[in-house]
């Protein structure tokens, strides 16, 4: 009896410790660029950004410039008080000494704001305008032609990110210390994301035409503080950098943005449509550039038969563009830690056949904050259903870093090939089907030439706020990739017959990849 009691003992403690071990167990912490460490802070840079940041970190009534229709409109929003009348001027002078006022449409956003919105039409290319709102500083921006343009392609400021206590829970943001830590947080954060926007504009030759961001411009979910407000410092962070004072910026929705209306206050963008709504922050919306059709979608709303509709509709109503380029946050052909979720693949298997029978060529994406670029694909398919608790409990088993607090770029692979476990060999499958080797239609060339199929990237971070790790069995798909922790972006240049897309780092300004183009003959 004694000898049973004390196995029973023992096999007890043995399954509490192994749920102990269990407890332990997680992947390597998520890297991030803390601001006053880099390069670009020193020289008593970062210092004189923290004494700016007191006043930024309050002003919620910045102003935010989205691309219009086409290239020669220009969107406008910003918040102003509760019961005043906002006035926006613009001219081509430079005191506005020929500015002409334009109607402000206005609707309630945050308690004592509105949101404000101005659609600027009519506008000349290669041209100089000054615009002026409700008595702020006078700011400038250039219009450029849409026969030879260039943009600029971000992912995942997602301010306020590197923020150690981020709020799970409403009472998470009653905390002083989660105040200061957000505090400090988005101030580093936008400081980073403002000299990433520099030295992009820079390197495009002070030309381009936009931005395009891949989603999640802020951190904080109004779902978990049940608080809409909580995210407005981080979007005054989003907003502060000089450069979009004169350089508009094209949005996708982000799973952090998705909840939350202030999206729609803080930006006005063109052609939206209720396809593809999640009923926050409205649905796709469209834009096109000389021959070029952009088309962002809100995957956070997840009916892929609207966005089916949408596409289809938009394609037809611009039928004399050359180029089709899709947006969209989640990375649907990635290779970080979100990559191979049956989440973001089964995504891919729906929206895939949607782009290939509308003969889009490019798509840009975000979610997993490490740069890659796919082969031109073709054909994914999928072939058999997996579960996304087994995947996630075998994931977890896969990247386990133990204890260590050494943070990685390319996540471990503790899983072996010749592992005996069930489950282990079913992800190990799954992993293999979603790599979609069938559907590269390219080999390693950089310079394609009326390509079959479709080419997908995904960028980095821009604001060093948070990184994920590659996984560690790069994908077939993959055509290159690149994760060491440091912000970059990608400066996209677009003419009648080419699409080409060089991508840096911020630290060195150097390439991370060789330039890729497509030609179409």
């Amino acid at each position: 009896m004694f000898k049973k009691k004390y196995l029973l003992a023992a096999t007890v403690i043995a399954i509490l410790a192994a749920q102990s071990a269990q407890a332990i167990a997680s992947p390597a912490p998520d890297g991030k660029t803390v601001a006053a460490t880099t390069l670009a802070a020193q020289g008593g840079k970062y210092d004189a950004w923290k004494q700016q940041w007191k006043s930024i970190s309050t002003d919620w009534t910045q102003v935010s410039m989205t691309p219009g229709a086409d290239e020669s409109q220009m969107n406008f929003a910003w918040y102003s008080a509760d019961g005043t009348q906002p006035v926006f001027r613009f001219g081509k002078t430079a005191d506005l000494s020929d500015g002409v006022s334009v109607p402000v449409a206005n609707e309630t956003a945050q308690g004592g704001y509105q949101s404000s919105k101005v659609t600027l039409s009519g506008l000349e290319a290669d041209t100089t305008y000054y615009y002026q709102v409700s008595g702020k500083e006078i700011c400038m921006f250039q219009t450029r032609n849409g026969d030879d343009f260039s943009f600029i392609f971000v992912g995942d400021p997602q301010i306020g990110s590197s923020n150690e206590e981020k709020a799970k829970k409403p009472e998470d943001i009653a905390k002083d210390s989660f105040k200061t830590a957000q505090y400090e947080s988005v101030e580093s954060d936008s400081f980073n994301w403002n000299h990433t926007l520099e030295l992009a504009v820079q390197t495009a030759g002070y030309t381009p035409s936009f931005v395009l961001s891949a989603g999640d411009q802020i951190q904080t979910n109004a779902k978990k503080v049940a608080d809409t407000t909580i995210s407005e410092i981080e979007y005054a962070g989003y907003l502060s950098p000089a450069v979009l004072k004169s350089l508009p910026v094209a949005t996708t929705v982000g799973n952090h943005d998705a909840d939350n209306a202030n999206y729609t206050w803080h930006f006005h963008v063109p052609n939206q449509s209720e396809l593809g709504s999640n009923g926050i922050v409205g649905g796709d919306y469209s834009f096109r550039y000389g021959k070029a059709l952009f088309m962002m979608l809100n995957t956070q709303d997840t009916n892929v038969a609207e966005h089916k509709k949408f596409i289809e509709d938009t394609v037809k109503a611009n039928a004399d563009c050359k180029w089709k380029v899709v947006a969209l946050h989640q990375d649907i052909y990635g290779s970080a830690e979100h990559s191979n979720e049956p989440e973001i693949t089964n995504l891919r298997y729906e929206l895939v056949p949607i782009f290939e029978a509308n003969d889009v060529d490019v798509v840009l994406t975000g979610h997993d904050h490490a740069y890659s670029r796919s082969y031109m694909l073709k054909g994914g398919a999928k072939t058999s259903d997996y579960d996304e608790d087994a995947f996630e409990a075998a994931l977890e088993r896969d990247l386990d870093h133990g204890d260590s607090k050494e943070q990685l770029t390319v996540a471990p692979a503790n899983i072996a090939a010749d592992s005996a476990d069930e489950a282990d060999q079913a992800y190990l499958a799954y992993l293999n089907e979603v790599m979609d080797k069938n559907a590269v239609k390219s080999g390693d060339e950089q310079h394609v030439v009326n390509p079959e199929g479709i080419l997908y990237m995904t960028a980095g971070s821009s604001s060093g706020s948070k990184y994920y790790d590659l996984v560690p069995r790069k994908q077939s798909y993959i055509a290159g990739r690149w994760q060491e922790d440091v912000p970059t972006y990608s400066i996209v240049k677009v003419t009648d017959t080419t699409f080409t897309i060089n991508t840096y780092r911020t630290d060195t300004n150097q390439k991370i990849d060789t330039e890729f183009t497509i030609e179409k003959r």
